[in-house]
């Protein structure tokens, strides 16, 4: 019997085949090598003493000056204490939220209800955060807040709760859980409408509870969706919203506010430390790229779920 090796077509004319899918992921493509991948070229800035004046090229190399200047200044850890536990803390009470919604609002048996109730929640997601922020100044102010006026009806102190570094992140975390707990909820719901209603109508006739049921078929099913947001989250772990830490940063809660991504806007742009503060940005980017890559390696030994 004779085999006949089939050869693959070449590249082009693979291309040439499927230009219609190529054409489709052109402008995707384009938007990442342009605003991703080429920006990475200035990267090397972080190794050099760089002047604008002389260029990227013909500023001087220091190697790694920047990189020990930052581990030996006496913010370091200061800095990466309050980008730990900020994060962490976000992560413990804003991971499982929605997860939780998720799960309520897919046992609700009246369509209608659902539906406004996912109107409500998913509403603070399409507020800006400089509004959101501005809210919170607002309604913490010790002189004319409403949270303070209860305070104070109730025989109590007004408090400065945005100059206050021990109130931040509590107020960090939980305008964000507020502010993204009901938009997040959404790909566990999708993962949710894609359980077969034959496995709930074979536990109700079994006699199974509702708490079991969400135990038993809705949780195993969006399992594998949790592991990899968790992945994504941990991965993202010291990256921080900057923009909300920023406008909620005072120089009396500095102590508590001040995190990676605010300190390289300091250094970098307000104080023009492009060098150093590049130095910083690229320490951050390393430690949340080895925790993406043993997250992810550890999920895959653990559960058979993965990005890759």
């Amino acid at each position: 019997m004779v085999s006949i090796k089939t050869r693959k077509p070449r590249l082009h004319k693979r291309l040439l085949r499927n230009w219609q899918l190529y054409l489709l992921l052109a402008p995707t493509l384009f938007y990442f090598l342009v605003f991703k991948y080429y920006p990475m070229y200035g990267l090397q800035i972080a190794f050099k003493d760089y002047l604008p004046s002389l260029g990227i090229w013909g500023s001087e190399w220091v190697g790694w000056d920047h990189f020990v200047r930052f581990f030996q200044s006496y913010q370091f850890w200061e800095i990466i204490e309050n980008t730990l536990v900020l994060s962490v803390y976000e992560l413990a009470v804003g991971f499982p939220l929605p997860i939780i919604l998720a799960l309520m609002l897919n046992m609700l048996i009246s369509t209608k209800y659902r539906r406004f109730i996912q109107t409500i929640v998913y509403a603070p997601h399409f507020i800006s955060v400089v509004v959101l922020v501005g809210i919170l100044f607002v309604f913490l102010s010790p002189s004319s807040g409403l949270i303070n006026h209860f305070i104070v009806l109730f025989g109590g102190e007004p408090i400065n709760f945005m100059a206050s570094p021990e109130w931040f992140k509590t107020l960090y975390v939980f305008s964000g859980v507020w502010q993204g707990t009901g938009f997040a909820a959404i790909i566990y719901l999708a993962a949710l409408a894609g359980v077969d209603p034959s496995l709930h109508e074979a536990a109700v006739m079994d006699g199974a509870s509702k708490f079991k049921r969400v135990l038993h078929i809705d949780i195993p099913a969006i399992m594998p969706v949790s592991i990899i947001m968790l992945i994504l989250a941990l991965g993202n772990l010291m990256n921080l919203g900057f923009e909300k830490a920023l406008l909620m940063q005072t120089p009396l809660n500095k102590e508590s506010s001040n995190i990676i991504a605010t300190y390289v806007y300091e250094v970098g742009i307000q104080q023009a430390q492009y060098s150093f503060g590049t130095a910083v940005g690229l320490f951050n980017s390393v430690i949340n790229l080895i925790l993406l890559v043993t997250v992810n390696q550890i999920a895959r030994k653990v559960s058979e779920n993965s990005l890759w």
